[in-house]
């Protein structure tokens, strides 16, 4: 609700999948002991894959709590929160701390319940905004549970038909995953709304990967891949003292495909000494004060010519928008 008041027009859910094969809305399948209170309920953190542990003789504090360990009637008792925890923590409470100084906790004040797919998607269309579900990259053997019927394809038809069974109209919506398999998949299977499926790429992170990861853009446009997402720094570069669109960047342009980017405002301050960390390291000597992120996003906008830009604080790009008449 805060990003839409701040101005998206298109609300990401990621989805990953329960005990009882559920669809709910979590960053990862195996994240709720960083972003929900689990921990501190003991007979839930109990079933966790692995349960709290404090910290201890020089180790970490640890956890493990997937939505898989969960039947939905159990994860529907949490409270989600910042994505965060404190590795120093002697107890469980003292894990649910350590939330970044930049980000915020105002809405984990009161107990805000984890969503489920259905009921996100219910709040977006009474919103009239648009969708992008994100099939997230299952964290346990897939069928799951092993010797199941349900695989990693029942999974993505599963995420498709809930939007159906809504009576969403395909063109609202941007399904997207890491894996091009799941892309190819909604190209055969559900081609409508494959169309408009997102491939998100990280596949340059590697040291000397780029090269590949340029060379593949050609085999996805002709798969029928649309539209290509890969984090910030794969976008630019710099030269002559100026950021400018990277190689990746004009290849993907050249094999005539759409391009959102992530994430604006994921890192902490710019002008910390960090330069903005890992979604500014492609221009990081060029990046030293808060209004650096208007020209690396002026430079996402005019040059390379971004259609959209996943954000954690939507009113920055909603103020960029606004100002050069992009709505």
């Amino acid at each position: 609700m805060a990003g839409t008041r701040m101005g998206a027009g298109i609300q990401e859910c990621d989805v990953t999948f329960t005990k009882d094969r559920q669809l709910v809305c979590r960053h990862a399948q195996c994240d709720l002991h960083s972003t929900t209170n689990v921990v501190a309920i003991p007979e839930l953190n109990a079933k966790c894959t692995v349960p709290f542990r404090p910290a201890a003789n020089g180790s970490e504090a640890t956890a493990k709590c997937c939505t898989s360990d969960f039947t939905l009637t159990e994860i529907k008792r949490l409270c989600a929160k910042m994505d965060a925890y404190n590795p120093n923590a002697s107890t469980p409470e003292e894990y649910l701390g350590g939330t970044p100084a930049y980000q915020t906790d105002l809405y984990a004040k009161t107990c805000s319940p984890v969503l489920t797919l259905r009921e996100f998607i219910r709040l977006v269309d009474n919103l009239g905004l648009k969708f992008t579900p994100e099939l997230k990259t299952p964290e346990v053997p897939m069928p799951f549970p092993p010797g199941s019927d349900y695989t990693q394809k029942k999974f993505a038809q599963q995420m498709i038909d809930e939007f159906k069974e809504a009576g969403v109209k395909p063109e609202r919506v941007f399904p997207q995953s890491f894996l091009y398999e799941d892309i190819l998949y909604w190209l055969k299977a559900e081609p409508r709304w494959g169309k408009q499926a997102v491939l998100l790429d990280e596949s340059g992170d590697a040291p000397g990967a780029m090269p590949q990861a340029i060379a593949n853009l050609q085999k996805y446009a002709k798969a029928g891949v649309k539209i290509i997402a890969p984090p910030l720094p794969y976008l630019v570069t710099v030269k002559n003292g100026k950021i400018v669109p990277s190689e990746y960047a004009i290849a993907a342009k050249k094999a005539d495909l759409k391009i959102i980017t992530w994430t604006l405002e994921r890192s902490g301050w710019i002008g910390d000494g960090s330069g903005g960390g890992y979604y500014y390291t492609s221009v990081a000597n060029l990046t030293n004060n808060e209004g650096d992120v208007y020209n690396l996003l002026h430079v996402l906008a005019q040059d390379v010519g971004v259609i959209g830009v996943f954000s954690d604080w939507s009113a920055t790009v909603t103020y960029y928008a606004n100002c050069f008449g992009l709505f």
